[in-house]
């Protein structure tokens, strides 16, 4: 059967485009702290960028819960059975929102001890602390908020994301504006002023999710009900498919916070450089990971309403698309190094290796745009979700890590060498997860029938 071509393209960029906003919008906030500390000091962007891996961590745990959650109610959604949806809704809010109340409380007990995790530097050190225990108060609200809209996102409301992330990003700017340089007689706070701007924003962010959900979606409501009471078919459903999701997220998230640290203790050179890198990666790729998020909605659906053989016809599409943004997005980086190098307030030293890994990022994020459309995408979309799991465990810890820490600690290899290594597993995986979208062993369908549910 063939497939509606023009039909299917309008429908996946009426999902791409608004998400690849929001991935910009998020990418903004980011970019602003950035650009507005790396003016102040090294020492200071250092500090946020380490700090703002604790809740790097936090939120890849969120996206695994919302992802996994995700698998279930794309699906829902293809059989329009929304009052599951909504009682998968309840059962990702209790995990998220607890999730982020733990996060919240080691960071205020103990933030010297995990940022010592990344840097032995004490003037780094002491610059996360100031930011970390005024950022932390923020991440119960960033949970409730990012539950919400991802699993809106799934049943295809992505619009009201954008504005959410929208007014967030304009917040957070003209707070940090106004604090981080102290204008218009206000206190001059600097990194302080940068984290109360990001806590500012959260609030604005929750304040709109609520009155969304309160006056606006008709489709699925919140029931407060269901984070309490939870369906135990559903629950074992969702520990099934999202367990391994989460888990994912949680070992690529620390594999990736093993790779700051490792350069943490390369100097605060190498350290402000890769935090404008990872900027810029993620800058990059925002239509990329929008096109894999369009995938994991498209496909559920499509997987839902039990139509096999145009998912086949969808992936295959899908990976093109993840191709023609991986390499847009590498050429992007690119020619973007000499202005970053310009813009930002970097040693010599900094600068040098700024450049490096921008070449670096260029051939990363085509890959990783590939990887992450087939394992986020399409094999999630599947119920696929534990060969993700294996993957990223195998490649990461198993290569990239390993060979760069290695190389780090035990050969002193030179900052480059170290890098390329670090950098590694998104490469390696490429021909691992094309071998696996081929077979077709993805393509599963996860939902059960009302009589089944409690």
């Amino acid at each position: 059967m063939e497939i509606n071509k023009r039909k299917f393209y309008r429908q996946v960029f009426a999902l791409v485009i608004p998400m690849a906003l929001q991935n910009l919008i998020n990418v903004g906030v980011t970019a602003a702290d950035v650009l507005m500390l790396g003016r102040v000091s090294e020492k200071v962007l250092s500090g946020a960028s380490l700090a703002g891996q604790i809740q790097f961590v936090m939120t890849l745990i969120l996206f695994g819960t919302t992802s996994g959650a995700t698998v279930l109610t794309a699906q829902y959604w293809g059989k329009k059975d929304t009052q599951t949806i909504e009682k998968i809704l309840g059962m990702g809010m209790t995990i998220g929102v607890s999730c982020a109340a733990l996060f919240t409380i080691v960071a205020e007990i103990i933030p010297e001890v995990l940022l010592h995790i990344y840097t032995s530097d004490p003037a780094v050190i002491a610059e996360g602390v100031k930011y970390l225990r005024i950022v932390a108060l923020s991440y119960v609200l960033m949970a409730a908020t990012q539950v919400y809209l991802y699993i809106m996102r799934s049943i295809e409301q992505v619009v009201i994301a954008t504005v959410v992330y929208s007014a967030s990003l304009v917040c957070n700017v003209l707070v940090n504006a106004l604090l981080i340089f102290g204008l218009f007689g206000l206190p001059k706070m600097g990194i302080m002023g940068a984290a109360i701007g990001t806590l500012t924003a959260r609030i604005v962010e929750l304040i709109i999710v609520i009155w969304y959900a309160k006056v606006k979606n008709h489709d699925v409501r919140f029931h407060p009900v269901y984070m309490r009471k939870i369906d135990k078919v559903l629950l074992k459903d969702f520990l099934i498919y999202a367990s391994p999701v989460i888990l994912n997220e949680m070992m690529w998230g620390l594999g990736s916070t093993a790779n700051t640290a490792v350069i943490g203790h390369l100097g605060s050179a190498a350290v402000a450089a890769n935090s404008v890198a990872q900027v810029a990666r993620q800058l990059a790729t925002v239509v990329a990971f929008g096109v894999s998020n369009a995938t994991a909605i498209y496909l559920g659906k499509t997987i839902g309403a039990k139509e096999f053989h145009l998912a086949k016809e969808y992936g295959k599409r899908f990976l093109w698309l993840s191709i023609i943004t991986g390499a847009v997005g590498g050429g992007i980086i690119l020619i973007a190094a000499p202005i970053a190098n310009h813009v930002m307030t970097l040693s010599q030293e900094a600068q040098g290796y700024l450049y490096f890994m921008f070449f670096v990022m260029s051939y990363f994020t085509l890959c990783q745009a590939i990887n992450t459309t087939l394992v986020v995408g399409v094999f999630r979309a599947g119920g696929d979700t534990r060969f993700g799991l294996i993957l990223d465990v195998s490649t990461m810890w198993g290569c990239s890590i390993l060979l760069g820490m290695i190389a780090a600690f035990v050969f002193h290899a030179p900052m480059q060498v170290v890098y390329i290594l670090l950098m590694s597993d998104e490469v390696i995986k490429v021909p691992i997860t094309v071998m696996r979208y081929r077979s077709y062993k993805w393509i599963q369908n996860v939902t059960r029938e009302k009589a089944e549910l409690a």
